[in-house]
Order: structure tokens, then sequence, then C-alpha cells
């Protein structure tokens, strides 16, 4: 663990460099769970999950890793991690007296159970816990503690201090302290093995946003800078393979660590992707992030090209290298075309956006935590054109 607070008298906020997690990282490390559990304290855990990961054996196996426990499942994570969901939770979780979560699942899982961390030991609606209501400060540290069991590789949220949940009022809000990070991250890649090939394709491309908007990002962060740029490395060289082939050990292997570093990295700060995919999202909870994360990012690089910190860094060639891409190329452009070998979508108008959800989109990105920490504040024009580039 280290901590070094940092200041540059071009950014307006200290910059804070924080590594504070332990993460147990090797294929069928799923069999320490019940000695993370004896480690962080928790002999009454409740299991957060959902029906995909059930249905596929994955809560099963996490099940037969804690023998003599006395375990409880909510199995009911949308996909889209909602409000309603994490106060069943933490109903479950109070009822039977539960000591600590354990969330088993992709990103949506382990937000849910960082929501039900809070709710469940907090008072008041989960609003007033929420980022941009200023709630950061008013979660404590009588937080429930985690441990967390990515099943898929994309958000990070295992070793993030945030998460993204869908509130009463329909706002897709962001929930940060370092609190919620998890006090174990188990990174097994064999659970990820029977991930089908277009969910791998959708969080494998949110892992690479992560790892570039984080690397664009201005703030002073050269630990996060160089995590981001091995992170962007990894998944962009095995993406493909790991979407062709569920089974390929080395191509999960290296998407599970690239899906980690860019959250570890992402501490630096987002910008447009996520501002768009966070309001996106919550106008139409259907839409994946991920792949809205893919459909963002042509045009949102595109934005920030002109960005002195992005020049003055020669940021746009450093991640061209670590892709791979011949000098002189066009990242949006390689992006393009990486989501149409993955088989996503060519654009938003093909997931069913439409022009008349504008206004709702561009309101909530201009208020989401990740606007102002975009190389470029964009404006509300802005944020229009990004969005007609990226239909």
């Amino acid at each position: 663990m280290f901590i070094l607070s940092l200041t540059n008298r071009r950014l307006q906020n200290m910059s804070l460099i924080y590594y504070i997690t332990q993460v147990q990282f090797e294929f069928g490390a799923i069999r320490l769970l019940k000695q993370e559990c004896t480690r962080v304290g928790i002999s009454r855990p409740l299991i957060v999950t959902d029906q995909g990961v059930k249905a596929a054996g994955v809560l099963q196996i996490a099940l037969d890793a804690l023998p003599g426990l006395p375990v409880n499942v909510f199995d009911q994570t949308p996909s889209n991690p909602t409000e309603a969901a994490v106060r069943a939770a933490a109903e479950l979780y109070k009822s039977h007296q539960c000591d600590g979560l354990i969330a088993v699942g992709g990103g949506s899982a382990i937000d849910c159970a960082k929501g039900v961390a809070i709710a469940a030991t907090h008072a008041g609606p989960l609003t007033h816990y929420a980022t941009i209501e200023g709630g950061s400060p008013r979660i404590t540290e009588s937080v429930a503690p985690i441990i967390a069991v990515p099943t898929t590789s994309g958000t990070g949220s295992e070793v993030a201090r945030g998460a993204i949940i869908i509130v009463d009022d329909h706002r897709k809000l962001g929930f940060h302290s370092w609190h919620l990070v998890p006090k174990t991250a188990i990174c097994d890649p064999e659970l990820t093995f029977g991930l089908p090939a277009k969910l791998t394709a959708a969080t494998g491309m949110d892992a690479i946003a992560h790892c570039m908007e984080t690397f664009m990002a201005p703030a002073f962060n050269p630990p996060a800078d160089g995590i981001a740029l091995d992170g962007l490395q990894r998944a962009w060289g095995h993406i493909e393979r790991a979407t062709k082939d569920g089974q390929d050990r080395e191509a999960r292997l290296n998407m599970m660590s690239a899906s980690m570093q860019g959250a570890m990295a992402f501490q630096k700060g987002l910008g447009c992707v996520h501002s768009l995919s966070h309001s996106l999202g919550g106008v139409d909870p259907r839409l994946h992030h991920g792949t809205l994360n893919a459909m963002f990012l042509p045009a949102v690089i595109a934005f920030n090209a002109p960005s002195p910190s992005i020049k003055n860094e020669n940021r746009l060639q450093r991640m061209a290298h670590a892709m791979g891409l011949q000098p002189g190329s066009d990242i949006g452009s390689a992006i393009v075309d990486m989501n149409a070998r993955l088989g996503l979508p060519t654009g938003l108008a093909a997931m069913g956006v439409t022009e008349s959800q504008f206004d709702a989109v561009i309101a909530g990105a201009m208020a989401d935590h990740c606007h102002k920490t975009n190389p470029r504040i964009a404006t509300p024009d802005e944020y229009r054109a990004m969005l007609s580039a990226s239909m």
C-alpha cells in the first residue's frame, strides 16, 4: 500500500494517488473465498449476484467455496443496478443479520453490493450519498465489508471506489468513497470462460474505454498512466481472441488484468465517454454500458485531441503505440474497425437511440461526475455534436 499526494500548479485540484486493496489473481483463485472471508471478518455473508451468473453455474462454484458458513443469496441484480434492487438486498442483509457481502458477477452485481454496503449501514435515501449530491463524505467506515468476485472483464469494480446505480428518480448516479473499495478482489479468469462472445466484446471494450479515457484525463498521476497504458496494450491485443475463443486462457487472463488495471487507473478521472454513457444508460437502462462506451470513444477522442494536456504529452501517439498502430494512424477509425470485427453495433442508431433523447442525455451528462475531469469541458452543443457523430 502506498499513499502519495502530489500538487501541480497547472491543475485546479490536488491529485491523489491511492492503492489500497488486496487482489488474489490466478486461475482457480475462487478456492480462496472462505479464507478471505475469515481474513476480513465475514462469518455470515450475503452473496449479491444475478440470474445469469446463477444459470451459468458460477454461483454454485462460489457457494462450494464457502463450506460451513451460513450463506444467504440475493440473485435479482438487474443488468443496470437499481435503488430498488439495493433496497431489497439490504432488507435481506439486515433480516438475516449478515456481517458482510460477497459480490459474484460483473460490474452490476459488484456495484449493487456497494449500494447494499451503504444502504444496510447508513440512514436515509440512497441519493443522500451520491457524489453529485455531495454525498461522498457521508459514506463512513461503517459500510459493510465487501469481497468482490468478478465474472466479466470490463468494469474493474472489484478494485474501484465507486458504484453506478439508477436511483428511484431514474438518474444514473455515481457513489464514491474509499470505504467502498472491496476488502479483497478475487480475480479468477476461469470464471469468465463461459461468458458469451457478445458480452466478452462489450465488457472488453468497457475495459479499453477505462484505460484510454483515464489516460487522457488531465490529472497528474504517473502510476495511473503507466497502469492504463499497459492495460490498454493487454486488452487491445487480446479482446478479439477472447471473443472468438472463450476458452483461450492467455486471452482471458490478459482481459481480466486489463479490466482490473483500468479501474486501478481511473481514480485519476474519466471524461465525456462516461458522462454520456452514464446519462444515456439512465435514459434507457436496456443499453449496455460497455457497448455505449465503445460507441462514444471515437467522437470523444476527436473532441479531446486539441486539448493542450493531450498534445503536450503526446497522449494520442502513446495510446496508438500501445495499440500497435502505425504512426499517424487514426485511433477513432481503429476503434470503429475493432467494434465491427467484434460484432458490436455500428452506432447509437443501431442500438435504438434517437435524436429525441438528446436533450435528456445532454442534461444528464452535464451533471455527471465525469464531466469535469475530461481534458476539455464540453458545452451542451459540443455534447450534441458528439452524440450526432456517434449515431
